[in-house]
């Protein structure tokens, strides 16, 4: 089997640019992957092209690993997120052919299961008036819908300080989020890398008494020291991940001992073996993972499979129930959160899904925008942001 060309289908949002790439073969199989890109849509298209020629083409979808390093390292200059993110698209998608192929899905071939479900957190689900009352209103749905765990960021604009008025109000946010959901829901406290490390461990501190399951990126990603100052002043796990999109730059991380829990992006770190190989490396460290993913249909279809074989595996993130929700028609075998706050976990062969490339031609793309640092950058709508 081999490789005769790929096809990419962006669906667009006022928010997110969602990208699909299919893998096609001469035996007729296709496999299909997925990423999501902020504000270099057109820069991924674009590398996908010369990648296709370069390297995809011609080449074995069985062949994962070796294509995945001939992409990665065939073109010398080093691959940052535009480069890790067309691998994973690719690199899914080879997986979906060869569990098609095979009849399995793809948890099968790495391992095995060690588990049946998987629990998910809701995520954009606060895309409302940002008050505690309509915050309230809004977790107390999630709650109905099934969901066992949420996030929120409540801080605003906040930008390494926040001032006395704004901590309070992010206070009494969160204690209307959790007055919502009751005492045994998980609350995943999100800081998207705003603050100082004096800062953070003031508001952690604030925030305790609300039982947070995790503080995310409480500074910004690129210093690991400043990172390990908070872990060592704060009683809350740790997450982070999201924003490193190589397997080996989390080596520092590691070393450092400064999260708990590790998040990488499947759809940004070179795709579902390369989280597997990071996993099973934080599994040495005492650490676990809860990838992020913030993408679509597939990505969540890819990262159930991840879960799936993972002994470490904590919980996935799913934006699709309260962001977007229209956009799970774009794929036929959707993922779905259960009454229990679960995704059950697929038997289909490969990722157990297919796009429809009918349905994803109704989103066409935008020119998709996500400022955390404007006013209402919650609702994720940028033409009504700061207003």
């Amino acid at each position: 089997m081999r490789i005769t060309g790929i096809s990419t289908h962006v669906v667009g949002t006022p928010w997110r640019n969602l990208t699909y790439v299919q893998v096609h073969t001469d035996e007729g199989l296709t496999g299909v992957g997925e990423t999501r890109m902020l504000g270099r849509t057109d820069a991924l298209v674009g590398y996908l092209r010369e990648a296709e020629a370069n390297h995809i083409a011609g080449s074995d979808p069985f062949a994962v690993e070796d294509l995945v390093r001939r992409m990665k390292y065939g073109d010398y200059g080093r691959a940052g997120e535009i480069v890790m993110s067309g691998i994973a698209c690719v690199e899914m998608a080879c997986w979906d052919i060869k569990g098609k192929a095979l009849g399995v899905p793809v948890w099968q071939l790495l391992g095995g299961r060690v588990t049946d479900k998987v629990k998910a957190y809701a995520n954009g689900w606060y895309t409302t008036e940002r008050t505690p009352e309509a915050y309230h209103k809004a977790a107390q749905a999630v709650i109905e819908r099934g969901y066992r765990a949420l996030k929120i960021d409540p801080f605003g604009t906040g930008h390494f300080e926040l001032d006395h008025a704004e901590s309070l109000y992010a206070v009494s946010l969160i204690e209307a989020v959790r007055d919502a959901i009751g005492p045994d829901a998980e609350l995943m406290l999100e800081m998207h890398g705003r603050f100082s490390p004096a800062t953070a461990v003031r508001l952690a501190r604030d925030l305790a008494p609300f039982q947070p399951a995790w503080l995310e990126e409480p500074v910004p990603p690129e210093n690991l020291k400043a990172l390990a100052k908070v872990a060592e002043k704060v009683e809350l796990p740790v997450a982070t991940g999201e924003r490193i999109h190589d397997r080996i730059e989390f080596r520092e991380l590691f070393e450092s001992q400064a999260a708990d829990i590790i998040q990488p992006d499947v759809g940004h770190i070179g795709g579902i073996l390369e989280t597997r190989k990071l996993a099973a490396t934080a599994e040495t460290h005492y650490m676990l993972v809860a990838p992020h993913n913030v993408g679509g249909p597939v990505l969540t279809a890819a990262s159930l499979q991840l879960a799936g074989c993972t002994p470490n595996f904590k919980i996935l993130e799913h934006f699709n129930d309260f962001a977007d929700a229209e956009i799970k028609k774009v794929v036929k075998g959707a993922p779905q959160v259960g009454p229990d706050g679960c995704f059950e976990l697929p038997d289909a062969p490969g990722l157990g899904i297919e796009l429809d490339t009918d349905a994803a031609a109704e989103f066409p793309q935008q020119q998709a925008r996500f400022d955390l640092w404007a006013d209402g950058w919650e609702r994720r709508n940028p033409s009504g942001a700061g207003q």
